[in-house]
């Protein structure tokens, strides 16, 4: 099988090599390689900071980071023959990381933003198959690679919705990053001023952060423009669901894929937005069961106010006791707990039904500690 290639160069910003990359989402960002359906693409990707986090970096440095550069992609892949009503299928054959990763908390950012406003970072080094951090000591992560961002190109039509709402939300208070020129690649101001930040997923795909989507898995995607125009990154070694700091074990990362053109499928679907699937052959860390402890939340607030069917509350209500049993048997600190949370931690709805107060459940795998 043919095999193509398309390799970022580690050692330099996405900045010094736009041709390859980016870290908007418009439609007007050209092809770096073009390949035909049935294509094996292996692409080289930087860390999700764009090598901002360096060994020996402290808390007191995150301050210098540009967020701005968040989400260093590799891409876009052109597919040959891919339409508008097509769907892709991107079969995900490999995925490695490099041996050295990063958690960070940072102010302002993350589920639980308003309990956590000073910075905190986590470095990890991984090892035959596990991630050990001097900074949460006593604790191995098994690995699980995933790819956080997956997506495909906007369509200029679906790009226009996407701002509009965005823009409407964020006048009604919602949070929201909008367009910044700052950091942006590709620098040219006609596509930097408008461009879409890469932070939430939308459509097509994007900053999912599923940590089904391991290798043997294959993500479906609807195809908006023409070439589909595919982008990848935000390497992660490990993470729970949730991802509740906002960070996982980022780490530069190795991804492999074989590209699939199902034409016109999407349009018969009527499908709008990604799917995913894993047929069992391959069994994945991230898939298999594991001894746990699990937190519970429900819709009543801690300060005893109860909310009508609000997940939100009770996802944040599981994280902070699962924090609170973290702390109180495990002998971490809630900045310690916060992080392996988010690396380690996947939260599950429950139950949805049970009017007012809907379930989240957090589960802690408990194998991670080295007993």
């Amino acid at each position: 099988m043919a095999r193509a290639h398309l390799h970022l160069d580690r050692s330099l910003p996405l900045s010094a090599q736009s041709h390859k990359g980016h870290n908007r989402w418009h439609p007007d960002i050209p092809a770096a390689l073009r390949v035909a359906p049935g294509t094996e693409v292996e692409i080289e990707c930087l860390d999700p900071l764009d090598g901002q986090i360096k060994p020996g970096m402290t808390a007191a440095d995150l301050a210098t980071l540009q967020s701005s550069r968040v989400h260093a992609l590799a891409g876009p892949v052109a597919v040959e023959g891919a339409e508008p009503g097509d769907l892709l299928a991107i079969r995900i054959q490999e995925i490695s990381t490099i041996d050295r990763g990063f958690t960070v908390i940072s102010p302002g950012f993350g589920f639980l933003r308003h309990h956590f406003p000073k910075p905190f970072l986590v470095h990890w080094e991984m090892a035959n198959g596990f991630a050990h951090s001097a900074q949460i000591p006593g604790v191995k992560i098994p690995g699980a690679p995933f790819m956080g961002v997956m997506g495909l190109a906007p369509s200029q039509a679906l790009f226009d919705r996407i701002s509009a709402r965005e823009a409407d939300l964020l006048a009604r208070g919602g949070m929201v990053m909008p367009p910044n020129a700052d950091g942006a690649v590709p620098a040219d101001p006609q596509i930097a001023r408008t461009a879409l930040r890469t932070v939430p997923p939308r459509e097509v795909g994007g900053n999912m952060d599923i940590k089904q989507l391991v290798a043997g898995s294959t993500l479906y995607l609807p195809v908006y423009q023409k070439d589909a125009l595919f982008s990848v990154g935000d390497g992660h070694f490990a993470q729970g669901d949730g991802e509740s700091c906002g960070t996982a074990i980022e780490t530069a990362s190795t991804f492999v894929a074989r590209f699939e053109l199902l034409k016109g499928e999407a349009k018969r679907r009527g499908q709008t937005d990604p799917s995913f699937s894993n047929d069992g052959a391959r069994p994945s860390p991230a898939l298999a069961a594991r001894p746990f402890y699990a937190t519970t939340g429900n819709s009543v607030r801690k300060d005893g106010r109860n909310e009508s069917e609000n997940l939100n509350v009770a996802a944040e209500n599981a994280i902070l006791n699962m924090i609170d049993y973290l702390v109180t048997t495990r002998g971490l600190t809630p900045e310690q707990a916060y992080c392996l949370i988010s690396v380690a931690v996947d939260l599950r709805i429950s139950q949805a039904v049970d009017v007012p107060n809907v379930i989240v459940s957090a589960f802690l795998p408990t194998d991670i500690f080295e007993e």
